[in-house]
């Protein structure tokens, strides 16, 4: 298991972990397996989804916000935040991904994504390899 910090910038954000995965499957030394990727906040999930057209990020935020609304839910009244926690436990926490020949096994417009839904905020990211 490895763990690594990420400190978002805004309120609402996706933030593609790709990379970052990729560097830690690969280290891991493991030809075939499954990766999991889990994101230890309740206010934030982690997606995969397309990273090429940074449209698709705002739009998906943008269908949260009309889904969920801010505002109208009775936790709202301790901290203002009851639809990113709606919004997160919708998305998830996490996500399995294949490996095979020590490499992430993703379709060509697939992204490991961050989703900050009550930012900003250090998160804190676990990956699982096996």
């Amino acid at each position: 298991m490895t763990e690594f910090r990420i400190r978002t910038e805004q309120k609402r954000q996706m933030i593609d972990l790709t990379p970052r995965v990729a560097q830690i499957v690969a280290g891991a030394g493991m030809a075939d397996g499954l990766c999991h990727v889990f994101v230890t906040h309740a206010t934030a999930a982690v997606v995969i989804n397309e990273n090429d057209d940074p449209n698709v990020c705002v739009d998906t935020l943008d269908a949260l916000d009309k889904l969920i609304p801010a505002g109208v839910w009775r936790h709202d009244r301790v901290d203002g935040n009851a639809a990113s926690h709606i919004q997160a436990a919708i998305l998830g926490p996490g996500e399995t991904i294949p490996v095979s020949q020590g490499r992430l096994v993703l379709g060509t417009w697939q992204a490991i994504m961050l989703v900050e839904l009550d930012g900003p905020r250090e998160r804190r990211i676990v990956v699982t390899v096996r």
